[in-house]
């Protein structure tokens, strides 16, 4: 696997670059794993149909509205997939691994894709296939401006607030979090970095 770390980047400039690295993962068929987050925005997916309260990004992702900010850990898969399906139950295997050594009580949401505890969601996932190379990824709420994040509801879900590592009592930072990220992914898709 390839990793690269972005650090804080616009979410334009990084959907171009990760463009790039799918272009290249169709090529090398290598497994390429970015890391980063991104400025205060608004993005919205293909199955968005909104009118929104606050300026929003078009995304080719699947899924309605999603939060980013800084304080977030974002993983973009440019990963080989033959079956979607198995890639995804892969990525969700990774944030089960992560949550279980640290926090516990998230479950993931098959109606609302999605990690959550109780009504507060904590991460978001969405992904995209093309030429047999995943885009896009998860964002997880390591430690937020969660007024920012509370002008909409995640993913448009009535009754769903934004939390994070953080509001819920877990200090870790940005690093330490993406450094488990890159174990869990090590270990489900059975990768060395």
């Amino acid at each position: 696997m390839i990793l690269h770390k972005w650090g804080v980047v616009d979410y334009e400039v990084a959907y171009e670059k990760m463009r790039d690295v799918h272009n290249e993962a169709s090529k090398d068929k290598d497994n390429h794993l970015i890391l980063c987050s991104h400025p205060s925005i608004f993005t919205v997916g293909t199955d968005d149909c909104g009118k929104w309260s606050v300026k929003t990004v078009k995304s080719d992702r699947g899924g309605s509205i999603t939060c980013h900010s800084e304080g977030q850990a974002i993983a973009y898969f440019c990963f080989q997939v033959t079956e979607p399906l198995l890639f995804y139950r892969s990525v969700k295997r990774v944030y089960e691994d992560l949550f279980s050594s640290i926090l516990p009580d998230v479950s993931y949401d098959k109606g609302n894709p999605g990690y959550y505890i109780e009504n507060r969601k904590i991460a978001s996932l969405g992904f995209r296939y093309r030429f047999g190379v995943s885009l896009h990824g998860v964002a997880l709420n390591v430690d937020v401006d969660l007024s920012f994040h509370n002008q909409v509801s995640p993913c448009n879900i009535k009754g769903i607030v934004p939390t994070s590592l953080a509001n819920e009592g877990i200090q870790l930072s940005l690093d330490e979090v993406n450094d488990s990220i890159v174990r869990s992914v090590c270990k489900a898709f059975d990768e060395t970095i």
